[in-house]
């Protein structure tokens, strides 16, 4: 298959085109930049977003594979479904991003530096995502990687339904089930969600076991609402995750600690929130519970020996004062638990955060916003944490041109697994004489901070071309040693991340829309290293094709990573992948489809030894009423 240059996919994601048919783009709301809905025509800081619609024909099956066609996210998996998945956004690893679905803080503490797990998460139910990318997500004490939010659909008076199932390569089906009905009083909606795979061989050191590593799923996610008045709502969202698999290369207990590729793990994780919504014309309050529970177990050879376990609880308060365009008021304080229980006993963390900021619009043109955040840390002390941003909007021809710029500082703890790793895993030498080396650094906490600029085109029917400059950075990254294994170190000075978002959707007439994005992203360490599994080089080019009024549809992604570094190996290749998708709407209630990833069965890794899905079809139905 032929590469495309990065010159060629930046072209072909800043076609411009006209359609009557679509809209101007900045007349899209969107909640995440402030926890308040907006129009995007007055956020100044870099959103974008997953609809319904496209979530439904790219087709994937989890959260993680739909992100990957998003600007400056890369995806990497150690393997299969199930296995450790990191998305990074702007070069910053998963941990520090902040991941919500309802509402609900998905942050697993369980993990090694506390963070959302894309390994276990599915895309059924899911109608809606939203990603803020960078250190800007001030109301919610996000760090240097954003926030990403995931919505189900609100549940309508009623009762309405559907069912579907696939079935692919890998031995894989997927059966989901979904019911929503209610009221104008009461509402509430429950998804089912079933994933089973024979998977693959994982690692390609496996040359012994060469076994195929399975994974199954169940996910169950419901929430119900009771309009206490017109202007007061109580809300109860709860989801059930379990999950286990087979993976490669874990190691025998003392003497030998000989390394083997019969793995198993098994995974559980429980979240609910509660949420009491008070909405009036110029004052809104919302009052919310929520907290989530993970417990990992690992077996090697059948024998389970370790196991972990998290608790992670929050109250939140969130206020809103709307005065007028030109005085807003978003303020909000939360208090939070982390708990860790790695066999050792208990670990535990207390939070407290507070935040203000300002909002104000001025002529229809010029939005501002101001903000601070202090963030009180029971291990790490205080920390005053900033956002400031200016979109600045103008007509022009048959559209606007809108400017923006936006700055902000982040702040991470040290995770209980990152502190409990180094304090209860004293590092020994792999070479002769064995015994114990120095003990480990005493870790302490990350700050970060970074700023973006842009300038995009909106037309009035549909098109838009939108370029992002963006400049990050983390002082006192820490991280895992993966030459020596000797433990959680923190660099001495700052990681950076600097580079370019373009962004193009074209509708080119009723029947075709071209998509596309290009991310250059230029990375450094401490040490003035690439930092790894982040492609300098990004992007992205979709085709949707919609005949018969939109019955039945085509769409066609093509992805383009180059220039990988990874710190272990020097490098990983550069690849390129080709999904196909096509749906059609048989009936009013009843729709099949079928899809093709990766069609050219293009042979890559996104992490060194580690194997990646070939070409694989998968087809299947949903039925609604």
């Amino acid at each position: 298959m032929n590469k495309l240059s990065s010159a060629t996919l930046l072209a072909l994601s800043s076609v411009t085109a006209v359609s009557a048919q679509a809209s101007n783009k900045l007349e899209e709301t969107v909640v995440t930049s402030s926890r308040v809905v907006m129009p995007l025509r007055e956020v100044a800081t870099s959103i974008s977003v997953i609809t319904a619609d496209e979530i439904q024909i790219r087709g994937f099956s989890t959260v993680a594979d739909t992100l990957r066609y998003e600007p400056a996210i890369s995806v990497t998996s150690n393997g299969g479904a199930g296995t450790p998945t990191d998305v990074r956004i702007r070069g910053e690893s998963g941990f520090r991003t902040k991941v919500y679905i309802d509402g609900i803080d998905i942050t697993d503490n369980s993990a090694t530096q506390a963070g959302p797990n894309f390994g276990n998460l599915l895309s059924g139910g899911i109608e809606r995502i939203e990603i803020l990318r960078g250190p800007e997500g001030l109301s919610y004490g996000a760090d240097a990687g954003g926030v990403i939010n995931m919505y189900t659909a609100t549940p309508q008076p009623g009762l309405s339904g559907g069912f579907g199932v696939e079935g692919g390569r890998y031995g894989t089906w997927q059966y989901n089930g979904h019911v929503s009905g209610g009221t104008e009083v009461v509402d509430g909606a429950a998804i089912v969600e079933r994933y089973e795979s024979d998977g693959f061989n994982t690692k390609t050191t496996d040359t012994v076991l060469q076994d195929d590593d399975s994974y199954d799923n169940t996910t169950v996610h419901g929430r119900t609402g009771w309009n206490i008045s017109k202007s007061l709502r109580a809300e109860l969202v709860g989801r059930s995750v379990e999950g286990k698999g087979d993976y490669d290369t874990c190691f025998l207990g003392a003497p030998t600690y000989l390394e083997t590729d019969d793995c198993k793990q098994e995974y559980d994780q429980d979240f609910g929130r509660v949420a009491l919504i008070h909405s009036g014309e110029e004052f809104s309050n919302t009052l919310s519970y929520n907290g989530n529970t993970a417990d990992r177990k690992f077996y090697t050879e059948g024998f389970n020996d370790y196991s972990y376990k998290s608790d992670f609880q929050e109250i939140d308060y969130l206020g809103n004062w709307k005065h007028s365009e030109m005085l807003s008021l978003v303020y909000g304080a939360e208090f939070q638990r982390d708990s860790m229980n790695a066999g050792d006993g208990d670990e535990s963390r207390d939070q407290e955060g507070y935040f203000l900021e300002y909002q104000g619009g001025f002529a229809d043109s010029l939005y501002l916003s101001a903000g601070a955040r202090y963030t009180d840390n029971e291990d790490f002390g205080t920390k005053t944490t900033y956002r400031t941003g200016a979109a600045y909007l103008v007509t022009a021809g048959e559209g606007e041109f809108k400017f923006k710029a936006t700055y902000g500082t982040g702040f991470r703890a040290p995770s209980l697994y990152e502190i409990a790793y180094n304090i209860n895993f004293p590092p020994y030498s792999s070479e002769p004489p064995y015994g114990p080396l120095p003990p480990l650094p005493e870790l302490g906490a990350e700050e970060s901070e970074g700023y973006d600029a842009g300038v995009g085109y909106f037309a009035t029917s549909g098109w838009y071309l939108d370029v992002v400059y963006f400049d990050q950075k983390v002082d006192n990254e820490i991280y895992f040693d993966l030459i020596n294994y000797y433990g959680y170190l923190q660099g001495d000075g700052d990681t950076s991340s600097d580079g370019v978002e373009v962004t193009s959707e074209v509708p080119l007439d009723e029947m075709f829309t071209l998509t596309g994005n290009y991310t250059y992203t230029d990375t450094q360490d401490f040490d003035g290293e690439q930092r790894r599994r982040t492609p300098k080089n990004m992007g992205n080019i979709g085709l949707l094709t919609s005949l018969w009024d939109g019955d039945l549809q085509f769409n066609v992604n093509y992805r383009v990573a180059r220039d990988i570094a990874d710190e272990t190996s020097g490098s990983v290749g550069d690849y390129e992948v080709l999904d196909l998708s096509v749906s059609y709407q048989v009936l009013e209630s009843l729709q099949v489809y079928a899809r093709v990833e990766n069609a050219t069965d293009e042979d890559y890794e996104e992490v060194p030894n580690y194997n990646t899905p070939g070409a694989a079809g998968y087809a299947g139905f949903r039925y609604t009423f």
